[in-house]
């Protein structure tokens, strides 16, 4: 039996690469696991050798010690992997295939599966509806940060990608189907971006540069991009954003109304979440509910707003009693004015996933070029980790098993 490498979060600004079991088609108990999923058969699952995984935003906000995720909890929802072992239950995926795996763990038969919100699976999370793979109070299942990962329900989570030799050459593009390119643009659909649209996208990490991204797909007239980081920036106007630097005394209106002539947009995409920070003279405070009041500022009367951006239950790290159990100060009666729609939540990742596959292997986009795809080995994670904390602008790719060599040049 093969060894089993995979990232685990330790403490606050610590994460280690350590030697954990291979998987089975069971779950075990383990750091995060709820005890009513221990030992739970999984064999409608399958088990796969792990081409490319990713460091996400999201799992950030546990590395910095702003949730509630215990020691030793394997991280990674972002998940790439060939098929080496089929549960007894499946039917139609193979060994061999190479998929992309939904960071939405869904059970395909309930109600809400049905329904296609699969974000909201109620029959894999014992603690609330939804879950994920190596996250905080998602069930515990166990981060494909790692050589190989189990992952359940595989004939309905698994999207398999239709030529394996095509695929590989496309990964870059292919990895990001497991969350940020379905997540941001799951926010431009939800925020009404259509043909001509004017778009305001705050927040130009990887979640806001696939937002931005997604925005042109549905066929954007104007993305603005707003950020206080110079380098992100530089890498939204790389792929022909519009940018706002919120660095500047100049108001996030202001600012607009200087690219679009007037002070507001048709939609807005919040791709920042609970730790953001208050800008102009509250540069560096964190102000948890300051996007989400200013995108209601900016967007048009009747307009609408996706916010794929994560806000929890539970910040330890909160600024304040009421932030720390997720209670933030919203200007809810300016949205009501304005008649605002709000969506917000994990993205229903296989509403999207099949149609944005075949937008990248038809070349209709390169999500991995507009979120600056850069890939290092596993044993690099804490690295990757730290200069993703550090702010630079890069999507990490994991590489466990040296698949992707060939793509390190091209991304360095």
């Amino acid at each position: 039996m093969p060894g089993n490498k995979a990232v685990a979060y330790i403490e606050p600004h610590r994460v280690e690469v350590q030697t954990i079991d291979y998987p089975k088609l069971e779950l075990q108990d383990g750091p995060g696991v709820n005890p009513a999923n221990v030992g739970r058969q999984c064999h409608h699952g399958v088990i796969l050798r792990c081409v490319a995984t990713n460091i996400c935003g999201s799992d950030q906000h546990m590395v910095r010690g702003r949730t509630t995720a215990p020691a030793g909890l394997v991280l990674g929802h972002e998940i790439t992997g060939e098929v080496v072992e089929v549960g007894r239950d499946v039917e139609f995926i193979k060994q061999g295939d190479l998929c992309s795996v939904p960071f939405n763990i869904a059970c395909g038969r309930c109600r809400n599966c049905k329904e296609g919100r699969t974000d909201v699976c109620l029959n894999v999370n014992p603690d609330r509806p939804g879950s994920a793979y190596g996250y905080v109070d998602m069930g515990g299942w166990v981060g494909g940060q790692a050589e190989y990962v189990m992952v359940p329900y595989a004939d309905w989570n698994l999207l398999p990608f239709p030529d394996k030799d095509q695929a590989m050459e496309k990964i870059l593009d292919l990895t990001m189907l497991s969350d940020i390119f379905p997540t941001g643009y799951h926010g431009c659909v939800s925020a009404g971006v259509t043909t001509g649209s004017q778009v305001y996208i705050a927040g130009a990490g990887p979640v806001g540069l696939a937002a931005a991204h997604s925005a042109q797909l549905l066929g954007a007239s104007v993305v603005i991009v707003g950020d206080m980081n110079a380098q992100r920036l530089d890498q939204a106007r790389s792929f022909g954003c519009e940018t706002v630097d919120l660095t500047k005394d100049a108001s996030l209106g202001e600012q607009i109304e200087q690219i679009l002539g007037v002070p507001e947009v048709d939609a807005a995409v919040d791709a920042v979440g609970f730790e953001a920070r208050g800008h102009g003279d509250q540069a560096g405070q964190e102000k948890p509910a300051t996007v989400l009041n200013s995108i209601m500022q900016v967007t048009r009367a009747a307009g609408k707003l996706g916010i794929p951006g994560l806000y929890v239950t539970g910040d330890p790290g909160g600024v304040d009693a009421a932030a720390q159990e997720g209670s933030l100060s919203i200007r809810i009666g300016l949205g009501w004015a304005k008649s605002h729609t709000f969506t917000t939540g994990q993205c229903p990742v296989m509403r999207y996933h099949r149609g944005l596959m075949k937008a990248i292997l038809q070349e209709r986009c390169t999500i991995a070029k507009a979120v600056n795809a850069t890939v290092i080995g596993l044993d690099d994670a804490p690295r990757g980790y730290q200069d993703f904390d550090s702010g630079v602008s890069k999507k990490f790719v994991l590489d466990p098993h040296n698949n992707l060599a060939d793509k390190r040049a091209i991304a360095a």
